[in-house]
């Protein structure tokens, strides 16, 4: 794990604070709630449904026999993550965590509780810089082996002025066949009026947003294999028997899984 002098700056909201308190966490601070409070109701249930999303992609690739995992913007610890779920499949499975929030490292500790068989690690990094990342996650990952790269709920906020799909490029591209991309974007045109509220919310804060169509999202897709059901909303995908609940259907987040040819 990293270390980091980096101090919490408690005047200004970001994103993984808020998106914990959406999940109903207790690891954030009052300007990371006043944001969240100005969000549409429909905001928490598409935060739980993109968790959601997450916890069954990732049981579902472990299933596959993926045992390596790069999860760039992970956000505060909110059990059961992606090494506690991959590893109650495959022991052995090996994790790299990323994440520029400083309060993430903090509790770090929380996240290297994995299995005697497997390894867990963290280091604080940005995904628009994605070197960075790739050289750490080498020192943990082998990248002679199928890796999955997880980008969930993270490139809505990598504007397009910031090359989001020339980093998904980039990440992908470090990546051998046989690995996943695993990818949640929030949506710009299921609920305008919502999406709008949602924008602005975030703009007063200074976090600035990229909520983007289902054909944008698809974008960061082009040239890899997209698993079934394809990019669906997130409440949709990989249910099996386990319809979603209707009032789930809207969740305003698209994800998708992919491997890489």
């Amino acid at each position: 794990m990293t270390s980091s002098a980096s101090r919490i700056d408690t005047s200004r909201a970001h994103p993984a604070r808020v998106y914990d308190w959406l999940l109903g966490g207790k690891d954030n601070y009052p300007v990371d709630e006043a944001v969240g409070r100005k969000l549409p109701a429909l905001a928490r249930d598409a935060a739980r449904q993109n968790r959601e999303f997450m916890q069954r992609a990732v049981a579902w690739l472990a299933g596959q026999g993926v045992d390596q995992f790069l999860d760039i913007g992970t956000g505060i610890p909110t059990a059961p993550n992606v090494h506690q779920i991959a590893q109650s499949v495959l022991p052995s499975a090996r994790v790299v965590y990323t994440d520029n929030d400083p309060l993430v490292l903090r509790h770090a500790q929380a996240l290297l509780g994995g299995t005697p068989e497997g390894a867990t690690d963290y280091i604080m990094g940005d995904v628009r810089e994605p070197d960075a990342i790739l050289e750490h996650a080498r020192t943990v990952l082998d990248f002679d082996r199928p890796v999955a790269l997880s980008l969930i709920a993270l490139l809505h906020f990598v504007t397009d002025d910031q090359d989001p799909y020339g980093i998904v490029r980039g990440l992908v591209s470090a990546l051998p066949s046989g690995s996943h991309l695993v990818l949640t974007n929030a949506s710009s045109d299921w609920a305008p009026d919502l999406s709008r509220q949602v924008d602005e919310a975030y703009e007063k804060a200074g976090i600035r947003l990229a909520l983007r169509t289902w054909e944008e999202v698809a974008r960061f897709f082009e040239g890899l294999d997209l698993v079934g059901p394809g990019l669906v909303m997130v409440s949709e995908w990989h249910r099996g028997e386990d319809a979603p609940d209707p009032e789930d259907t809207a969740s305003g987040v698209y994800g998708a899984v992919a491997r890489i040819p």
